[in-house]
Order: C-alpha cells, then sequence, then structure tokens
C-alpha cells in the first residue's frame, strides 16, 4: 500500500472535498428540486466514523479538507467534529480545514470556526437582489445571510463568494456583487452551472460560459491573469479598479481536469473520484467491517485505481441529460 495517495494518471490527492450531510435549508434552482427528499439520518456515517474516514485520508497525504453538504452548518455536532479534526492542525500533518455554506447559519458558528482553526470560508451567494435571490434559492434568506457573511469578517474568517453564472438569473447582477465583495474586502469565484441533478429547469437556459462574461466585464474593469491558485480548479485574475482577485471555475469551456487533486466522499461514505462521472467506492462497507483499517485503505486504493482522466460535461443543445443524476446536495458541493 502506498502512504500517498495516486491515481493511474500519475496524480496526488492531496484535497479531500468531505459531505456531512445532503441537507439544506435553501432550494436553489440550479442545485436541487423543490421538494427534495432527503436520506433519512440513519444511512448517514456517524461523526466517529466521519473522523476515522477524514483522518485515514489525511495519512495517506490528504493536505486540505473542505467539509461540505447539502448544508454543512445544518448538521447536529458538526462544532465538536470540527474541533476533534482540528488536532491534525495542530500536530501539521493537515495544512488546512475550510468550509462551504450558504451563510445562513454563519452568524452562529462564526467565532467557534476561527477558534476551532478554521481559517477561510467560502460562501455560496449569486445575488445581492433581494426578488432575485428569492427566485435562485426559494427562500427570503438573503437577511441572513449578509449577517452571516458580516460575522464571519467580524470574527476574522477570511471569506469568498462563490457565485454560480446563471444566463437568465443573475447574469447582469456579476459586476456590482463583485465590486461588493470586492469592497469588503473578500474575493469572488465565479462558477459555470454544472450539469448535476435531474431540476425542473433546462440547464441549457440556466449555462452562462464565463468566456463570455470576462469578455464583458473587461469592457468595464482590467482583468490582470495571475498565477495564483488555491488548491482547486479556479483560475483567478486581479482586478485593477477593485483591487480584489476574481476566479473562474469552467468544467465547461476550460476542461481543468488535468490537475485534478480532490476525491469527494458524501456524507453516507460513497467516494466519488470525479463529480462528473458515477462511479464511486463504498468506503462506508470498509469501515463497517472486522478489519476497517485494511478494509479502507484497499478501498481507497481501488478508488485510485479506478479514478477517470476527465469529466464529460457538455450543455450545448437544450435538453440535454444531466452527466449525472445525482443532486449536487448528494455529492457534497
Amino acid at each position: 500500500m502506498s502512504r500517498h495517495l495516486t491515481d493511474q494518471f500519475g496524480r496526488n490527492i492531496t484535497y479531500l472535498r468531505l459531505s456531512v450531510t445532503d441537507r439544506c435549508d435553501l432550494r436553489c434552482t440550479y442545485c436541487m428540486a423543490e421538494n427534495m427528499t432527503f436520506l433519512p439520518r440513519k444511512d448517514l456515517l456517524s461523526w466517529e466514523e466521519t473522523d476515522f474516514l477524514a483522518s485515514a485520508f489525511v495519512a495517506r497525504g490528504v493536505r486540505k479538507i473542505r467539509l461540505t453538504g447539502g448544508e454543512p452548518l445544518v448538521r447536529k455536532g458538526i462544532m465538536p467534529f470540527i474541533s476533534g479534526l482540528s488536532r491534525h492542525l495542530e500536530s501539521g500533518d493537515l495544512d488546512e480545514i475550510t468550509i462551504t455554506t450558504n451563510a445562513t447559519q454563519l452568524s452562529r458558528y462564526a467565532r467557534d470556526l476561527k477558534t476551532a482553526g478554521v481559517k477561510r470560508v467560502n460562501v455560496s451567494l449569486d445575488s445581492l437582489n433581494r426578488e432575485t435571490f428569492k427566485a435562485l434559492t426559494r427562500s427570503d434568506s438573503l437577511d441572513k445571510v449578509l449577517a452571516g457573511i458580516d460575522a464571519g469578517l467580524e470574527a476574522g474568517l477570511k471569506i469568498k463568494i462563490n457565485t454560480v453564472a446563471l444566463k437568465n438569473g443573475n447574469a447582469h447582477e456579476i459586476p456590482s456583487l463583485m465590486q461588493w465583495a470586492h469592497g469588503k474586502g473578500m474575493d469572488m469565484t465565479l462558477i459555470e452551472v454544472m450539469p448535476i441533478g435531474d431540476i425542473v429547469e433546462d440547464r441549457f437556459d440556466q449555462y452562462l460560459p464565463l468566456s463570455e462574461t470576462r469578455e464583458l466585464l473587461e469592457k468595464q474593469f482590467t482583468l490582470m491573469d495571475t498565477p495564483l491558485r488555491s488548491g482547486g480548479p479556479a483560475r483567478y485574475v486581479k482586478v485593477r479598479e477593485t483591487g480584489g482577485i476574481l476566479g473562474f471555475i469552467t468544467p465547461l469551456t476550460n476542461n481543468f481536469c488535468a490537475g485534478c487533486n480532490r476525491v469527494r466522499v458524501t456524507c453516507t461514505g460513497q467516494i466519488y473520484m470525479c463529480l462528473g462521472q458515477d462511479d464511486s467506492v463504498d468506503l462506508r462497507a470498509a469501515i463497517r467491517s472486522e478489519n476497517p483499517h485494511d478494509a479502507l485503505a484497499m478501498a481507497m486504493d481501488k478508488a485510485m485505481i479506478n479514478k477517470p482522466e476527465k469529466h464529460n460535461f457538455r450543455i450545448d443543445k437544450s435538453g440535454v441529460i444531466p452527466a449525472v443524476a445525482r443532486h449536487m446536495s448528494l455529492t457534497g458541493g
């Protein structure tokens, strides 16, 4: 067994995106159906199992863990789990624990997250307009989100805004949203909508190539390419007029798989080696076996063998079936 996780293409896996729940208190139109059926709580890994799993990845060379959902902060017991996991930060075996959140619960947890060793938080926010926000999230929670962001900044968290660019949703708001984020000292990353999960809307109607978005932004701002990397797929520019950083995640217009250094593990212990593929390996069965350490090591090695070279996302015409049927909230955002 190799200590480090390396796939068949020679890519070292140093980044684990670990989902702790499929539940969310918002219902974003590009992410899930309005009337979702969530997993029974008994199907989720216990916190003890989740810690065992995360620690096994750290032992195999993972240096960064991002906690995701659903909305991770809605699961009871999240803070004791993060506090326990932070022992790997203290030992130097882990560089960073981060979290992706919609910020509805961030006012409650911001200070505790900072105390537990979390330094950076990604907040998913697609609009500052109340009506647009309500339409996209099916919830009138914008005030809670903004209060959560302010609480996070006050607690000393470094916050980055993640925005999904939507052709008929928020495209016209992107310049002002960027200026707002940069004005508060927050970086921002734009993300192309991905064909994941069966939803009511046709993603062809939502899809906005970020190449077009960049062209529009360059009519108003000076975007300067930068070698900055954050361990994920984003490519960054510095905006001269605002002084802030803007990232682009382009799974459709500019495939970034060659440098993939990450895997996703669901709250039920399934490891997906690629966001855009259905292949998975059951880590929960390994954890619950008679010899969990050996079984888990074998399952992780199997996952490395099965990790594909790239995804096959496409949204080039109306009515295209999603690349995978599972919702993003199940996979881990």
